[in-house]
């Protein structure tokens, strides 16, 4: 049910320390769900949806899941997984056309590559946009 009120928390899978640093509110595993889909979760910790759903893993079926915890009337589901080139993702037409939630793709965060790398690329040498944390390993390119 929408109570007309946008969601303030942010839920994100246990990156707890770095997820927090940007801005995320609420965590939650999937394991410890019970028997409610992780939609149900999500839609009664945000008060009837979230406002945006973010889908990186790749997997037709997270979409579904993604979309399906989306408040009605304006939440947005935001793909940026890849899933296999054949893999497909199943709506009803009904609900897609009355729930007024959007679903949309990413690539490269929705950035013009002309512009907006030199812009980032400043940012990071000038300290503004920090990454270097996101770095976990690195691997030689032996020849």
């Amino acid at each position: 049910m929408d109570n007309g009120k946008s969601s303030n928390k942010t839920a994100g899978k246990p990156i707890r320390c770095k997820g927090k640093k940007f801005g995320v509110t609420e965590f939650i595993n999937s394991k410890e769900c019970g028997d409610k889909s992780l939609s149900q979760v999500i839609i009664e910790m945000a008060g009837g949806g979230a406002d945006y759903c973010f889908e990186c893993v790749g997997l037709a079926s997270l979409v579904q899941e993604a979309y399906a915890s989306c408040r009605k009337g304006w939440g947005k589901t935001i793909v940026m997984g890849v899933d296999k080139p054949d893999a497909q993702l199943n709506f009803n037409s009904f609900d897609v056309v009355h729930s007024g939630k959007a679903l949309m793709g990413s690539f490269y965060g929705g950035a013009k590559p002309k512009s907006d790398i030199p812009l980032m690329l400043k940012q990071y040498m000038d300290k503004e946009l920090e990454v270097d944390e996101f770095v976990t390993h690195e691997i030689g390119l032996a020849n």
